[in-house]
């Protein structure tokens, strides 16, 4: 069985545990990941410790980035295929889905092909970053065409 990283209760890093757990197949438009590489930020930090904006149901997963090998695939995915170098854009989810751990299951809608020149850890790292800037500027501040942004 696959080790998972999972948590009972919210709490600092201690309620952590490194579990092995058996790991469901994928459902309907859902892959399976073989990990090779995750992110680690703050909303998971804030997830973790009950201040996030979903709730936790017990015991919960962690994680919104990570790369990896697809090694299964449900039922309705097209575009992939096992055996695929995958980044993950962050799903909706951070309770349905979770990446810390050594497979993960997520959906096939939230993942990108990377090319062999970019390293696990980039491709894990790059998504968060960019979904973070696009839901600021983009969604909420609603920037478009001619806007001007200074950082």
């Amino acid at each position: 069985m696959p080790k998972i990283v999972r948590f009972h209760g919210y709490g600092g890093p201690e309620v952590l545990k490194i579990e092995e757990v058996e790991v469901a197949p994928p459902g309907a438009g859902e892959v399976t990941l073989q990990v090779k590489a995750l992110g680690l930020n703050r909303a998971e930090s804030m997830f973790r410790s009950g201040q996030y904006v979903e709730e936790g149901e017990f015991p919960a997963r962690l994680g919104y980035e990570a790369a990896g090998v697809v090694s299964a695939l449900g039922s309705g995915v097209t575009g992939l295929k096992v055996g695929d170098a995958v980044s993950l854009i962050p799903p909706l989810s951070i309770t349905r889905w979770g990446t810390y751990g050594e497979v993960a299951t997520v959906p096939a809608a939230s993942l990108v092909k990377h090319p062999a020149s970019l390293g696990w850890s980039e491709a894990a790292a790059v998504w968060m970053q960019y979904v973070t800037a696009w839901g600021a500027l983009i969604e909420i501040a609603k920037l478009g065409a001619g806007d001007t942004v200074i950082v």
